[in-house]
């Protein structure tokens, strides 16, 4: 069952961990299908559902050993070794990811930004920023395969191009460009303004929005 992983399944695994890595901190050994569920919006019973297809030992009255989950979770997730993720565009959205605090609570790295102009940046940043001419050696260096693509409209197509022939194999593409997934990269589109109109339409479809 384990190569069969669907996409809803792998982010609920994801949330599974992320949660397991907080409990572990505050000094939990063990964690109910309840616990997990009502962290990530979801019944008891799909937890538990999830942890039996990948035939991951607990149950209901026991619990899981918060330890062996999350090693268990790792191996799922290929977490074994440490992942390094890059930003191309540190523009305004380029510098406001570069500074999300969620990263902390991930298993990998913003290892470094990249710009055409990469001065001007907030002292706050502590992100090391380069010329945009280093990209393909830095990228090969430090075995970079995943990227977070933050540029302006116009130079978008050339800047996923960029990404490609540097390497890199994923890319979350934030700009409002579609860009296709090939053969040889994986594109996961953030497109904001499709989300928001999204968002609206649920609002309304479901007598939320009191018109």
């Amino acid at each position: 069952m384990r190569g069969t992983l669907n996409k809803e399944l792998v982010i609920r695994l994801l949330k599974y961990r992320r949660i397991l890595t907080q409990l572990k901190s505050l000094g939990f050994e063990k964690v109910f299908s309840n616990n997990l569920g009502d962290a990530i919006g979801v019944a008891p019973a799909l937890v538990r559902k999830d942890f039996s297809l990948l035939v991951l030992g607990g149950n209901k009255r026991g619990g899981y050993n918060i330890d062996y989950l999350s090693e268990q979770l790792g191996l799922i997730l290929g977490k074994t070794n440490e992942q390094k993720i890059i930003i191309l565009g540190m523009g305004k959205i380029g510098t406001a990811i570069a500074q999300y605090k969620g990263f902390l609570q991930g298993d990998f790295e913003v290892a470094a930004g990249f710009d055409v102009r990469p001065v001007g940046l907030p002292e706050s940043l502590s992100l090391k920023v380069y010329p945009i001419e280093e990209l393909a050696a830095f990228c090969n260096a430090n075995s970079i395969q995943v990227a977070i693509l933050a540029v302006p409209e116009e130079v978008a197509t050339e800047s996923h191009k960029l990404l490609k022939d540097s390497g890199i194999r994923g890319i979350l593409n934030f700009t409002p460009v579609e860009l296709k997934t090939t053969p040889n990269c994986i594109i996961h589109n953030i497109n904001i303004g499709v989300e928001i109109e999204n968002l609206f339409f649920q609002v309304i479809r479901n007598g939320l929005s009191g018109a």
